[in-house]
């Protein structure tokens, strides 16, 4: 009875990790560039003491372990702005932007001209040029940003926003809805990397499927909880006997 409820608070763990991820998934619906998330779980099989001992072993244990989460490198809608300050990453790029922890990727393609005149995303982080920062001067009209990132103006171009991607997407790790950070070095795109200007790359996260997951993890949880409580119910039931009987 005692291994059914820890076979029961495996599965409420894994139960709870997936309603994580699926809510972080659900809050950012509407973040530009955003990637969602599935588990990845993986069945444990715990030999029993006695599995070896008896003529009718006991069955082994079935736990569940986490093994992360998958992103989803699907590309996201593309909706049109008309901004020229807006770019939509088409392909498996990644834009490189300067963080205070040092450069990291997004897909956030919604750009602006802070005060220094440095070309920057929606969330104040410098977008990195193959030549070092961007910059425009208030004085320059006529942006345009091309489809390998060549960002001109009427004064010429200013420079090459650096697209890159990597060997293994799937160790990047979110630091923010659309914000990444790579445990290894990123190489230029090339041809897997290309910019629609005027739009942008909405989230993949599509709200239907994961309401659906969501349904579903709540039916199951509550199920487990069901039968934890029932398994308690008993074994306090057995102890009460058991001390009527001592």
């Amino acid at each position: 009875m005692q291994n059914a409820l820890f076979v029961g608070v495996s599965s409420q763990v894994a139960l709870q990790r997936e309603l994580d991820v699926i809510s972080n998934n659900m809050a950012n619906v509407s973040t530009t560039g955003f990637k969602g998330r599935s588990t990845r779980f993986q069945e444990y099989l715990m030999p029993v003491a006695s599995a070896d001992s008896f003529a009718r072993p006991d069955r082994r244990l079935s736990y569940v372990i986490d093994q992360g989460t998958t992103l989803d490198l699907g590309q996201g809608p593309i909706e049109q702005t008309g901004n020229p300050l807006n770019v939509a990453v088409k392909g498996s790029a990644f834009i490189a932007v300067q963080s205070p922890q040092g450069e990291r990727y997004t897909r956030n393609g919604a750009f602006e001209i802070d005060p220094t005149g440095a070309l920057v995303t929606s969330d104040g982080y410098k977008v990195v040029g193959d030549g070092g920062p961007i910059t425009i001067n208030q004085q320059e009209t006529g942006l345009t940003i091309g489809l390998d990132g060549t960002v001109s103006t009427n004064l010429g171009i200013r420079g090459k926003i650096k697209l890159v991607t990597f060997a293994n997407p799937q160790r990047l790790t979110n630091e923010g809805g659309n914000l990444y950070a790579s445990p290894e070095p990123a190489r230029a795109a090339g041809l897997d990397g290309r910019l629609e200007s005027g739009a942008l790359e909405r989230s993949n996260v599509r709200p239907v499927i994961e309401m659906t997951r969501l349904m579903d993890v709540n039916r199951s949880y509550a199920m487990v909880s069901s039968m934890i409580s029932r398994l308690d119910d008993l074994r306090g039931t057995a102890i009460r006997r058991l001390a009527d009987v001592a």
